[in-house]
């Protein structure tokens, strides 16, 4: 049996990330889906836990192949994207799709599946404070942020395109607007 599949989508450092963790530790029969990209990995991340981490050649040559859902190249040489094996791997296992994917990403999925879709886009109370948030997660470089926030006020444009606007002020409150539209939205 196929599921539904939930796409959360934000610029990042909106808090996209988070509240998608907290969903999968509900009860909600959510399996994330892993996203494939070209990006090196991080000190902590793990290969088929955290991404597929693929070369650009490996990337390119399965955009070659058809065996996306979705790809972008977010930034230059650094492919994002949704393998087709992947959603049919949760489905298998009669599980709902958690998808934490880029704006545009999100936008090409509900675009696949336009019935069996939740797509929700998660804003950041205003630019400054996702300027705030990205420098207190040390994870990337200043020359990273700028591009980041460059890329964030251009994602910010698509916001009405997406089923659902979760303003991310309050974390637990965000948290909880998530779990009631997952929710509903399984039911529906």
């Amino acid at each position: 049996m196929e599921g539904k599949l939930f796409i959360f989508s934000a610029p990042s450092g909106s808090g996209k990330t988070t509240i998608v963790r907290n969903l999968l530790e509900k009860n909600l029969g959510l399996e994330f889906s892993i996203s494939a990209t070209s990006r090196p990995k991080r000190e902590n991340e793990i290969h088929t836990k955290d991404y597929y981490f693929l070369t650009t050649d490996d990337f390119k040559s399965k955009i070659a192949k058809n065996e996306f859902l979705e790809w972008e190249e977010v930034y230059e040489n650094r492919f994002y994207g949704t393998l087709k094996t992947e959603v049919q791997r949760i489905w298998d296992k009669g599980k709902h799709v958690i998808f934490d994917v880029d704006v545009v990403g999100g936008l090409n999925i509900k675009k696949v599946f336009p019935k069996k879709a939740l797509s929700i886009f998660v804003m950041p109370p205003s630019v400054e404070e996702l300027e705030n948030r990205l420098k207190n997660r040390s994870t990337d470089s200043t020359e990273d942020i700028k591009t980041r926030l460059s890329k964030a006020n251009e994602e910010l444009g698509f916001a009405n395109d997406f089923d659902l606007i979760i303003v991310n002020d309050k974390l637990d409150d965000a948290i909880r607007d998530a779990e009631n539209a997952v929710r509903n939205f399984i039911i529906s």
